[in-house]
């Protein structure tokens, strides 16, 4: 009956295409399957239902559908917001929350090799916000309980699982956990602390006095009850009653110390030194508080104690010092430095220059000076002390120690004392730090061991004439001249102190004797500007002649009378010189470009032009003749041959930052900004585009930019005239009284000398002894409508 039935389901047709009919084959290497019955099985049809419903079990959701609002979803377009796959995102939590756990749980000999203050760090900064951080914690319950179950003498545990419930929001259960703690490890810091931290502000007290009571030696812990007391007088009595326990902790020292008065703490100290001897803290602060009698007493206790210590040493030479014992503070480095050589302390160098600029903030110059002067040349070979000592005051100059920085160039000079360049890094120092008095006697100390330095003697001199001191600036130069009477550069100091003091008959009298005794080319330049400061034309056209004959080569002669014959209206005249000069100095090229303007004055443009284009010629790659002529053809109306001009000198001189500025200023508006481009990619720190540039910004009324450029251009040249008036013109319209007194106060520093315009104005015979602040406002006034940046664009 079973075949019958089972055969009328084989030829029964199937229901559902799941079905599968499956024959059995015999296995490989059987070949007589033929002459065997063959044997057929079947599967009975399931319903559709059941194969549903089997699907549905076996499915994972791992995605929310956004539209959902089942899923906790808006009607949000699907483009709009990401699908997230939760099942990613549980799996990775749950990975990384049991590695963590396990890794907590994962200890030998109760030592845990996690971090258990990182991990409760982590507990601290979860919130709960979702059924899955739940979840999480749960986990984390079960698996802290099984820490702390397994080994309950494993302080982390209790300290993690009291965190976990604090996080979780279970305060209560927080601090039964960490109370159950401190009964399993009563011995350990952490978890009295944590349980002083999860206590009510009234249970704290009493927590930590269980805490000290039962780790009576815990500095930590008494510090912590100090800290939980509201008055001095408490925290003192804390920290007292702890010291009974600990009589040899530093820390609980310091900190009743601290709460005492003066006199309570002096004998608080004598009591810690006994306690403490080898901590040398505590050792300078009783000597601070004592008299000078019992100070030094205590010392020399603390050096008996601590007899490698250098602090005592330098201690007890501010002593010294403060109590006005100058002659003792350099007997006392001394005797430490030998001291402490004995007990076998090697002497570092770095770090008693260290010492001794400390000292010298805390007030202790002496003591600084003796630092200094007993250690400076410790390790130092003998070729390299010029060199290390020079970098050394260097160094303490820039960190704002001057004082040690003055020590080591005293010290310096008193091994080198022939070194002009130590003299006059420390004339430097002086003139930039010290007083007119320190430096004019450091001066007069250098010229006396260096009598043939000039530049030593110039400087002494120069100082007593900024100071209004003509008379002993005189002195000096006399002085000098007696020691160096070959010196043409006293003999030219000596004439320019006559001159700019309005003493034109002096100053012709020492021209006259330099003259005699046959001086350079310089001397003679000189000579014709006295006279033409007295008007006396024939004098000067004879010095001149005189000059060049004697010194035919040197172009500024030859400038000279070329300038002085056009300005008495011998045109023709200056036109021979400048010839005459050019056939000497065919490279000047100031006197091509005076020749040219002359022509440009007498002939026109077409003469001016050929004689531009000689120059060139024979000068190649020079800008400022290409300039020259540019700004000839724009005088002249021709832009368009102005521009071919400037592209070809752009291509001759690529890198000329004065081509570069004349191009920014000759392009239409729109197109500056792109040239401007251009000019800072090709020669980015010349001053001339940097100044072209903040005039830009000065046109656009971006101040800010413009100072800062025009401040970069000064910086980059502050010997050029031109950009100071131009910095001064613009914080005279945009800035305040500060800033333009800045300005004019920097300018006075530097004392520009050169620059188009500023050389123009500053050698004009009418102000040639104006100050520096006169030219500067000159300058300004002068720079007119081509230099305005609110000027009408043309």
């Amino acid at each position: 009956n079973c075949s019958l039935h089972l055969a009328s389901k084989i030829s029964s047709p199937p229901q559902n295409k799941s079905i599968a009919l499956f024959q059995l084959r015999p296995e490989i290497g059987d070949y007589s399957a033929r002459n065997k019955k063959k044997r057929f099985e079947s599967f009975v049809p399931v319903p559709d239902t059941l194969l549903e419903k089997a699907r549905q079990e076996q499915e994972h959701v791992t995605a929310l559908d956004p539209k959902s609002r089942a899923a906790g979803g808006t009607e949000t377009p699907w483009a709009q917001t990401p699908v997230t796959d939760l099942t990613a995102v549980g799996e990775g939590r749950g990975t990384v929350l049991s590695l963590k756990l396990d890794r907590l749980s994962d200890s030998v000999s109760g030592l845990t090799v996690v971090d258990p203050k990182g991990y409760l760090t982590d507990l601290k900064s979860m919130k709960i916000t979702s059924d899955a951080e739940i979840s999480d914690i749960k986990k984390a319950r079960l698996l802290l309980r099984s820490v702390t179950q397994t080994n309950p003498k494993h302080p982390p545990g209790w300290i993690a699982a009291a965190r976990l419930e604090e996080v979780a929001g279970k305060l209560q259960s927080a601090r039964q956990l960490i109370q159950r703690g401190c009964e399993e490890c009563p011995k350990n810091e952490d978890v009295w602390f944590e349980a002083c931290r999860l206590a009510s502000p009234d249970e704290s007290k009493a927590v930590i006095a269980r805490g000290v009571k039962a780790i009576p030696n815990s500095v930590k812990l008494w510090l912590q009850a100090a800290k939980l007391e509201t008055s001095d007088l408490n925290k003192s009595r804390v920290l007292r009653k702890g010291l009974e326990h600990i009589p040899d902790s530093v820390r609980l020292w310091k900190a009743v110390v601290e709460l005492a008065n003066e006199e309570d703490a002096r004998m608080l100290l004598h009591r810690a030194v006994e306690c403490c001897p080898l901590h040398v803290e505590l050792w300078l602060a009783l000597a601070r508080l004592e008299t000078y009698d019992q100070a030094k007493k205590v010392l020399n206790k603390a050096r008996e104690k601590l007899n490698k210590e250098p602090a005592i040493w330098i201690t007890a030479a501010k002593l010294e010092e403060a109590n006005g014992n100058t002659q003792s503070v350099s007997k006392v480095i001394e005797r430490g430095i030998r001291s402490l050589q004995r007990e076998g302390l090697d002497i570092d160098r770095e770090a008693w220059l260290k010492e001794a600029e400390a000292a010298e903030r805390a007030g202790s110059v002496l003591t600084c000076q003796a630092i200094v002067k007993s250690t400076i040349g410790v390790g130092v070979d003998d070729e390299d002390r010029k060199r290390t000592w020079v970098a050394d005051a260097e160094e303490c100059k820039k960190r704002g120690s001057i004082e040690t920085a003055r020590a080591i160039y005293a010290h310096a000079l008193s091994v080198f004392v022939a070194k002009k360049s130590i003299w006059l890094k420390a004339a430097q120092l002086e003139k930039s730090h010290g007083t007119r008095e320190s430096l004019e006697a450091i001066l007069r100390k250098a010229v006396t061991y260096n009598p043939k330095a000039e530049v030593l003697w110039l400087m002494g001199a120069k100082e007593k004439w900024l100071a209004g001191d003509v008379p002993a600036a005189r002195a000096i130069l006399q002085e000098a001249y007696a020691a160096i009477p070959i010196s043409e550069e006293i003999w030219l100091a000596a004439f320019k102190l006559e001159f700019e003091n309005n003493e034109p008959e002096r100053a012709r009298m020492l021209l006259t004797k330099a003259r005699e005794r046959g001086g350079t080319e310089r001397v003679w330049m000189k000579s014709s500007i006295v006279e033409r400061e007295l008007g006396n034309v024939n004098e000067e056209r004879r010095l001149l002649e005189e000059g060049l004959k004697l010194f035919p080569s040197f172009f500024k002669l030859w400038l000279m009378l070329g300038q002085m014959e056009d300005r008495i209206g011998h045109v023709g005249k200056a036109k021979e010189v400048y010839e005459n000069g050019l056939k000497h100095c065919p490279g000047c090229i100031h006197l091509w470009l005076s020749l040219a303007s002359l022509e440009e004055r007498i002939n026109g443009l077409s003469k001016s032009r050929a004689f531009l284009t000689m120059a060139r010629k024979k000068n190649p790659a020079t800008p400022e003749l290409w300039l020259a002529a540019i700004r000839a053809e724009l005088r002249h109306g021709n832009k368009k041959e102005a521009d071919s001009l400037l592209a070809k000198a752009l291509q001759e001189c690529p890198t000329s930052g004065i081509l570069w500025a004349a191009a920014i200023e000759m392009v239409p508006r729109p197109q500056r900004k792109s040239k401007s481009s251009d000019a800072i990619k090709r020669c980015d720190h010349d001053p001339h585009v940097i100044a072209a540039v903040a005039k830009l910004f000065w046109h656009d009324r971006k101040v800010d930019k413009a100072r800062s450029w025009l401040n970069r251009a000064v910086t980059l040249a502050p010997d050029i005239g031109d950009f100071w008036a131009l910095y001064y013109k613009f914080e005279l319209q945009h800035g305040n009284a500060d800033t333009q007194r800045d300005v004019l106060k920097r300018c006075i520093a530097a004392e520009p000398k050169h620059g188009e315009r500023w050389q123009a104005i500053s050698k004009a015979v009418e102000n040639s002894h104006q100050p520096v602040d006169a030219i500067l406002r000159k300058v300004v006034l002068a720079l007119g409508a081509e230099e305005n940046p609110n000027a009408a664009e043309p």
